[in-house]
């Protein structure tokens, strides 16, 4: 369920529209540039077999503080509709079993980022996430299964560095943890499930109002509950023009397998950027949920700040 969310919170809309690599101009390193905004968010992924997940997120980041220091504060929620597709506890049978459920998942993350000196800037995220998805036997109703997590400490942090203003280079890594906690008919299970999610990426400009982004992102996944361990390493790429004064500019890219595309529209001080992802997180959860998806993510921003000093 995460990839559909917090995960995309956490690249940003625009870096999703082109090609999801939150290495570059979605750092959290960066946040400092986006001081005195408040934004709203919505996220949709629909599958072509009926499956769906939507979120709404609302945050805020301070003005510049100390040597332009910024904090960044978001809240989410992520629900879905009756989900169908099939599980392997073994409290409903043998092999796979066709169910239907329904889940949340709720977060908060803070990012605290601000410029270092010699064209460098460096960032924190912190995060509370919890989730739970309810299950039942589509064949006998009365078998359920219940998954829910438990926060455990979880973060990340990135660096960037842009040497000249049609370069930048960056890094960024997340830890996610979580007590994960499985009840079917057999009982209680209960184990550690953690992730690890390193992203480096280089950003050009070509030409004005151009960027070429490239990059990529290794992920490392332990589950204790289903005694699993992955590692995957994929793509990123992605174009950005922008256009009209800089008042509307257009992308297109591959996150990971994904391929995405979006557009941004300012008009100060307020900025709406909008991304589509064809099967969005292919590469994290298969064909779980349902063999093709479309994704729709908008944020609205307000520069608050701007509005201020106006006054």
């Amino acid at each position: 369920m995460r990839d559909f969310s917090s995960g995309q919170i956490k690249k940003g809309v625009r870096s999703i529209g082109f090609g999801g690599d939150g290495a570059t101009w979605g750092n959290y390193g960066l946040v400092w540039k986006d001081a005195g905004t408040a934004l709203l968010d919505y996220g949709d992924t629909s599958y072509s077999n009926g499956n769906d997940f939507h979120f709404e997120a609302v945050g805020a980041t301070t003005p510049p503080l100390w040597h332009d220091l910024a904090i960044y504060l978001i809240a989410m929620t992520e629900t879905t509709n009756d989900v169908r597709f099939s599980l392997k506890p073994p409290g409903l049978g043998p092999g796979a079993t066709p169910v239907s459920g329904r889940g949340t998942d709720d977060a908060l993350f803070s990012k605290i980022a601000l410029p270092v000196g010699h064209r460098v800037s460096a960032g924190i995220l912190l995060s509370y996430e919890t989730s739970h998805f309810d299950a039942s036997s589509v064949a006998t109703p009365q078998d359920e299964v219940r998954y829910e997590t438990r926060w455990r400490p979880s973060g990340g942090f990135g660096v960037a560095w842009q040497p000249t203003k049609r370069l930048m280079f960056g890094f960024r890594e997340l830890l996610n943890n979580d007590l994960e906690r499985r009840i079917d008919p057999l009982g209680t299970s209960e184990g550690l499930a953690r992730s690890a999610e390193l992203r480096l990426g280089r950003s050009v400009s070509p030409w004005d109002g151009a960027l070429i982004d490239v990059g990529g992102t290794r992920l490392e996944k332990r589950n204790a509950i289903a005694r699993t361990h992955t590692t995957t390493h994929e793509p990123n790429v992605g174009f950005e023009q922008a256009l009209l004064a800089r008042r509307l500019t257009l992308r297109f890219g591959v996150d990971e397998t994904s391929p995405t595309a979006g557009l941004s529209v300012r008009l100060p001080p307020c900025n709406l950027d909008v991304a589509y992802v064809r099967n969005m997180a292919r590469s994290r959860v298969g064909e779980l949920f349902g063999t093709r998806s479309n994704s729709i993510l908008a944020t609205f921003t307000l520069d608050y700040d701007a509005i201020r000093r106006a006054h």
